[in-house]
């Protein structure tokens, strides 16, 4: 996708400038490493923008050819995602203090590091297929640990959203639509299919250069071309660690480097990796038509936040009336679900109604009239408080025990990882290192008072907590 115009910097990367006090740094406990994209032209975290004129003065900085094949030296690497991964790293020769920087913040909070990479579980599969089927190199499907911390969910205080944490504008640059329904920024394939082919396009840019590429992916490709040339000017190199940028690109950089150099060996750096396996974990299923997700979830027999985790791009609390008619739910419960969906009453899809705010309407008239609590509206809408405006739709629930999914951010969207229990775990310790009830690790894993060293528990997660 080309422009012919530059656009400004300033919308994208002070957007990550912001979010790395405001969102990142917050979450260092959990990541340790921070930062989103900044682009011209409202290039979201992983936020794309249109390539400026061609005319700019071009890197020449190239990197070193990947070697073959990468020893697998994690000790349960057959079979897991980590192996694949690994073979197609290319930026593995790459050595500086701010990459060693990055990794020693990493190994303060080792915990913290293997809570991150669980949290990959749903989407990296996917996510790797298609940077392999992109031919780019495969440290770039470790962005979104970056971008987002894995968090198909989230918003930014400025509007970037998903697993890319694209902006507003971007997204639509991209075909990623955004309306009162449906955020496509926020859908793990459609968002990951954008992001490699802006990745693939600023790096033909760049000729090559994957540092600067990943530079302009965070602050922009005019900041980084306009760097480039006043190094030229100045007779210094412009290699990405010579080049004057914003300090937030300055890390974000050796962030995903540390990321993949630890990939690369956990061992050496006596981090741990989880158990991912190598195979898709959701698959596509048929809703047969506009379907409420809390009825979704209990046909899938699913927790309604873990289909939320995979289907983040739903902004209400149902489908969207005109389609598409399918939900992404893990693979070994989709048959379930289109046989449960084939038969399902009609009246019984969906739990609530929309209606249009009239002139003279109030919160509490419209609740009366429906037969709910103006309460439950309010959580089924977003409201802060009561006020509305005519000419606007609300949802309204058929009963106050429909959940708020949230029109802006999904709080509640949780995460399946599994857990291998180790020699001294208990419930107790357990459910305190993933911030979880004992009462719920037992619910979800069916388990009594005691568990046994190398059984695998599955433990539900907030990404946000």
């Amino acid at each position: 996708m080309t422009a012919a115009n530059d656009m400004p910097d300033s919308d994208q990367s002070s957007h990550h400038q912001q979010r790395l006090s405001q969102l990142i740094f917050p979450l260092l406990a959990l990541l340790a490493l921070g930062g989103c994209a900044g682009h011209d032209v409202k290039t979201g975290v992983g936020g794309p923008k249109p390539s400026e004129t061609a005319t700019e003065t071009p890197t020449d900085l190239t990197l070193p050819s990947a070697p073959a094949s990468t020893p697998n030296t994690l000790e349960t690497g057959d079979g897991l995602i980590w192996a694949r991964l690994r073979r197609g790293f290319q930026l593995r020769d790459l050595k500086h203090p701010r990459i060693e920087h990055a990794i020693r913040r990493l190994q303060r909070s080792p915990n913290a590091f293997r809570a991150l990479m669980a949290r990959s579980e749903p989407y990296i599969h996917y996510i790797l297929g298609k940077i392999e089927t992109a031919g780019l190199p495969t440290e770039l499907a470790l962005l979104p640990a970056v971008e987002s911390g894995f968090r198909a969910h989230v918003y930014s205080p400025d509007g970037a959203a998903g697993l890319w944490q694209f902006m507003p504008a971007t997204g639509r640059m991209l075909g990623l639509k955004q309306d009162w329904w449906f955020d496509k920024r926020r859908t793990v394939r459609p968002s990951t299919e954008a992001a490699a082919i802006y990745l693939e396009r600023l790096n033909q840019r760049f000729e090559g250069d994957w540092l600067h590429t990943l530079a302009a992916y965070n602050a922009g490709a005019g900041s980084v071309s306009r760097a480039i040339r006043r190094a030229e000017k100045r007779g210094e190199d412009t290699d990405f660690w010579s080049l004057d940028l914003p300090g937030e690109t300055d890390r974000y950089v050796p962030r995903l480097l540390a990321l993949a150099t630890i990939v690369a060996d956990p061992k050496a750096y006596d981090l741990e990796l989880p158990e991912i396996a190598d195979k898709p974990y959701f698959a596509a299923a048929a809703t047969g038509g506009q379907i409420d997700l809390n009825v979704a979830a209990e046909l899938a027999d699913m927790q309604v936040e873990e289909l939320l985790a995979l289907n983040a791009g739903h902004k209400r609390w149902a489908s969207r009336p005109g389609g598409s008619y399918e939900l992404l739910l893990p693979v070994d419960r989709v048959e379930r679900f289109e046989r449960a969906v084939a038969t399902l009453p009609p009246d019984q899809r969906l739990r609530w109604q929309r209606y249009r705010i009239k002139p003279g309407d109030s919160l509490n008239r419209i609740a009366r009239r429906h037969g709910v609590s103006a309460e439950a509206i309010r959580r089924s809408n977003g409201l802060k408080d009561s006020r509305i405006r005519a000419g606007t739709d609300l949802l309204i629930p058929s009963s106050d025990s429909v959940r708020f999914a949230g029109s802006s951010s999904n709080q509640q969207a949780l995460q399946r990882l599994h857990y291998r229990v180790r020699k001294g775990d208990s419930l107790y310790t357990i459910a305190r290192r993933f911030q979880v009830s004992v009462p719920d690790l037992k619910r979800w894993n069916r388990v009594g008072r005691y568990i046994r060293p190398g059984e695998k528990l599955t433990v539900f997660i907030d990404p946000d907590a």
